[in-house]
């Protein structure tokens, strides 16, 4: 940033400014540069030189647009040749913002190429220097909203617009490398200073068609990239909220105590207890149906049971007839029938 600072202030305190076409080769150079260099693209020195370019090229628009040197209300022709190349200046420097690998600013830098780029095309379309279909502000593809069926299966996709997009690609990518195959055979004569007004101005349209596909496809990345870092930006926002607030409410499966938790956990899930502990047994001491399993007896109870059972014995030793007679009954009873026979009392 150092380095831009010192170069714009370079500039406008130099004491002969820079000429516009010196602007505009120093950064059409430092362009070319960057593009076919060996060196990583985020090393220190490519990113100064990226930066000065842009800066250069920027000083070269303003001047541009004081000079009034375009007219809506003029044809190609009317164009001088020496004028040419300024309509390069947006192509430029859209690419050269492109270059910046400044990651926290990615989505600042792609948005502000991309307004290059289509104030190029714009221009270009203007002169009908070639036949394209101009891309869609980014303002007008928000406001199309896309067809996407409420029920039912996905909409299948448009072959033949696929198509025709994929024709117009390869259609594209032929005149590119026609254009620059031409380029080839006159760059050398334009830059020795030999070449007549015919092929000078014949070289630079021919850049501006070469730029016209590169921006065209350069847009179509871009839309690409900008749908990526939206989304990314998305999932970061909602990666910093609360897990817990995105977590459905787990559902209780306890078995209540009291009326209380009957209320708040007997309600909405089928195998979840409908009654309490306590409503339960008075329920059943109600119908005197409470079983007496794991009820620990009093000593009255005991005391009783082995008088009885202390009865019973005496009479059998006396020869009491009926009760050696219940006995012998109660033993041939039990032979003939399994424990428990015959007991329902507790059975619900």
């Amino acid at each position: 940033m150092a380095a831009v600072e010192s170069t714009s202030m370079s500039l406008m305190q130099s004491e002969e400014p820079l000429k516009l076409s010196d602007l505009l080769d120093r950064g059409w150079k430092l362009y070319e540069e960057v593009d076919t260099t060996n060196d990583p693209i985020a090393a220190t020195h490519i990113q100064v030189n990226i930066k000065r370019g842009i800066t250069q090229l920027e000083v070269a628009t303003r001047m541009v647009a004081q000079l009034d040197l375009f007219s809506r209300n003029e044809d190609l022709e009317e164009v001088a040749t020496t004028d040419l190349k300024y309509l390069m200046l947006p192509a430029f420097l859209g690419a050269l913002t492109m270059k910046q690998v400044n990651l926290a600013k990615r989505l600042d830098h792609v948005q502000i190429a991309r307004c290059y780029f289509l104030d190029f095309l714009k221009r270009c379309k203007e002169y009908n220097i070639s036949k394209f279909e101009l891309p869609k502000t980014i303002e007008n593809s928000a406001d199309i909203p896309e067809e996407e069926p409420a029920n039912g299966p996905p909409k299948p996709p448009d072959l033949i617009a696929m198509a025709t997009v994929r024709a117009a690609k390869i259609e594209r990518y032929k005149q590119r490398k026609d254009t620059e195959a031409k380029l080839s055979e006159i760059k050398a004569a334009v830059d020795s200073g030999q070449a007549d007004d015919e092929i000078v101005r014949n070289f630079y349209l021919l850049n501006v068609r070469k730029w016209i596909a590169v921006s065209l496809e350069e847009i179509e990345s871009i839309d690409q990239e900008m749908e990526i870092l939206t989304r990314m930006d998305v999932l970061k926002q909602s990666s910093a909220e609360p897990l817990h607030s995105k977590r459905p409410p787990m559902k209780p499966f306890i078995l209540t105590r009291d009326a209380v938790q009957a209320r708040v956990f007997g309600a909405g899930y089928p195998s979840l207890p409908t009654m309490s502990v306590d409503d339960w047994y008075e329920q059943h001491r109600k119908k005197n149906a409470l079983p007496d399993q794991g009820i620990p007896r009093s000593a009255e109870d005991f005391d009783a049971e082995e008088r009885e059972q202390e009865e019973k014995e005496k009479q059998v030793e006396n020869d009491d007839e009926e009760a050696l007679q219940k006995a012998r009954d109660w033993d041939n009873w039990k032979d003939t029938h399994r424990r428990g026979y015959g007991n329902r009392k507790n059975m619900g």
